[in-house]
């Protein structure tokens, strides 16, 4: 009975050991996350748990565990923590429409967006005066108030940077060097690439022309060389999927480099799609909406378009059909092919959600005719977590994030996103905003304590409404904005 005893005491002791270290690492984090009112409740949280666990040592010093009222109180210690981890810990219930992807989404018929119609195309692309201008606001009267305002306060940012006004000056600077690389990808040799001839591997064919070798590689074998590829040359996150078309725009609206031949045509799907995902910096993010935060995106949609037209053209290479999708060439809906490949699922502020670094990325993709294998979509909570939280909208400045329920638009079940009013406050303040991703409890840096959140809420349905409570403790419910990098300041 001494050596049960002696055991049971022994595993109480380091259970409250791992307890204490675990409420240090997340003092430690929120530190370095400059998280000033974390920090405060993190060390509170932990000068509890340290003692509890110096209390604890001392009664076992004392040998009170040995009598009869201290081991019925180890007992009743063991049984709370026993049902707390039933509670937090084991699998609830999976959301069967996450595991289903975009298709568990779909309540009724769901027509192919026009890409002519996005807030971007119609105030980016279309010029006052031109044949396309006319087309287009007679076929879309319903826009075209709207737009003569919006091109009055200066376009798609207005003036880019307002909010900080000159200080945020190098800033847009950066921005606008980021920007040069997806204009210089966009072209339409870049997108859609042709085979660089390798002399080892071209043949001739009958009229002695050079001809494409094509490699027959096994879906799987292709599957493991795109991917790892893909990750070799800068992505964070890769996922395969089959196209549903439904998610390729039916119109092309997006013009740069001139080709005003593509406009208005028709957009061919294609079967795969290989998408990927960049993480954004933590710390730039927690800078929104100042100009760092506009910085950040550039630099990932610079980076995203690298890989887009670097992985188009190593499938090009092969033998294969590829399109790069990256800021200054897209064919289809990002987030639906994302969640259809497994990256993520889809939250209320109308990002993807993502396991390993929340909505804090930035999304590319390659379409082709490559045989691959698709993964599978995931359930990582995300669903249901968005109903229980709500932080991203009620801090939304724009009111532009839904507070309500789910509501089924365009044949699809979602929060809907006002673009209109977010793209006006953008207008505004001369940035992407991107208050909506720093304020999301997902978007916390993967530091130890933040993992293990990540890992419970995606498991346990209690985890996500205990946990958005402790998140609206810890951080506010309308968290400020963080110090950005010395290097990026703009005050």
């Amino acid at each position: 009975m001494e050596m049960i005893i002696s055991v049971v005491i022994f595993i109480a002791g380091v259970a409250l050991a791992i307890q204490a270290f675990i409420g240090l690492s997340f003092f430690i984090s929120s530190v370095w996350e400059k998280e000033r009112r974390a920090a405060f409740f993190a060390g509170l949280q932990f000068a509890g748990m340290l003692a509890v666990l110096l209390v604890f040592l001392w009664l076992a010093r004392a040998g009170f565990f040995r009598t009869a009222a201290g081991f019925g109180l180890l007992i009743a210690g063991y049984v709370v923590a026993v049902v707390a981890a039933i509670l937090l810990v084991r699998r609830t219930k999976p959301n069967p429409s996450a595991l289903r992807g975009t298709e568990g989404l779909i309540r009724g018929e769901v027509n192919r967006f026009d890409e002519r119609e996005q807030v971007f195309a119609r105030n980016r692309t279309i010029r006052p005066g031109s044949k396309e201008y006319e087309i287009f606001y007679r076929e879309h009267p319903q826009y075209e108030a709207y737009d003569k305002q919006r091109r009055k306060k200066g376009g798609p940012l207005g003036s880019i940077g307002a909010i900080d006004g000159k200080k945020g000056g190098p800033n847009v600077e950066a921005t606008l060097a980021c920007n040069f690389v997806p204009q210089a990808f966009s072209t339409p040799d870049k997108v859609k690439p042709k085979p660089i001839f390798n002399p080892m591997y071209q043949s001739k064919g009958e009229e002695s022309e050079l001809k494409v070798r094509r490699y027959d590689l096994s879906p799987e074998e292709a599957t493991q060389r795109v991917k790892g590829f893909t990750l070799s040359v800068g992505a964070d996150l890769v996922g395969i999927t089959e196209i549903n078309p439904l998610w390729v725009y039916s119109h092309k609206g997006e013009i740069f480099n001139e080709n005003w031949e593509d406009w208005g045509k028709e957009i061919v799907p294609d079967k795969y799609a290989i998408v990927f995902a960049e993480e954004m910096d933590f710390r730039m993010v927690g800078a929104a909406p100042h100009t760092p935060t506009v910085f950040e995106s550039m630099r990932n949609y610079s980076k995203g378009a690298f890989i887009a037209t670097q992985l188009a053209s190593f499938i090009a290479n092969l033998g294969y059909r590829a399109t790069a999708n990256h800021l200054r060439h897209y064919e289809a809906l990002m987030v639906p092919l994302a969640v259809d490949a497994g990256l993520g699922e889809l939250g209320r502020l109308g990002y993807l959600i993502t396991k390993e670094f929340g909505p804090r990325v930035r999304l590319g993709a390659v379409t082709t005719d490559l045989p691959l294998v698709p993964d599978k979509p995931v359930d990582i909570g995300v669903g249901h977590f968005c109903k229980i939280c709500k932080k991203c909208a009620t801090c939304c400045p724009s009111k532009s994030i839904p507070l309500g329920e789910q509501e089924v638009v365009n044949g699809t079940l979602r929060w809907k996103l006002n673009e209109e009013t977010c793209f006006d406050y953008w207008g505004k303040i001369g940035t992407d905003c991107n208050i909506c991703m720093r304020v999301c409890p997902y978007s916390h840096a993967r530091t130890l304590p933040h993992k293990l959140i990540v890992e419970l809420i995606a498991r346990n349905a209690n985890a996500r409404r205990i946990f958005s409570f402790m998140d609206d403790i810890f951080y506010g419910r309308k968290p400020k904005p963080r110090p950005a990098p010395e290097w990026t300041k703009f005050k």
